[in-house]
């Protein structure tokens, strides 16, 4: 009888930390700052910085043929091209807030929002 009661409290244990998991991460996304820039890294360099409220397009060369192309556009950022095989970066969606991430790993590189308050 008493191997019941500790599975009930076990599923109780399990869903209140769960429930405050979730809490945790919906507030870390809810008070994440909008970003200012679009950083834009190859193979550990830094390629560029660009503001995010100025709508335009880069295209970013990662030698031996490879590139992306970056567009900005209504304070959001998107790889929309790619030369590398499984296009993931391409398929990844609009960053705009700080801290957000788009990465392409076969032509090592890395897009990310900052912001000015950081």
């Amino acid at each position: 009888m008493s191997t019941g009661r500790k599975g009930r409290r076990d599923l109780w244990l399990i869903l209140g930390l769960l429930l405050i998991g979730g809490a945790a991460l919906g507030l870390t996304l809810l008070f994440r700052s909008p970003g200012d820039w679009v950083v834009v890294e190859v193979d550990g360099e830094i390629f560029g910085r660009y503001p995010l409220d100025e709508n335009t397009s880069i295209r970013i060369e990662t030698g031996a043929d490879g590139y992306n192309v970056l567009k900005i556009a209504d304070g959001y950022a998107s790889v929309t091209e790619a030369s590398c095989p499984d296009k993931l970066c391409v398929r990844q969606h609009k960053i705009s807030r700080s801290d957000e991430t788009i990465v392409c790993l076969p032509n090592r590189v890395v897009v990310s929002v900052v912001s000015e308050r950081e």
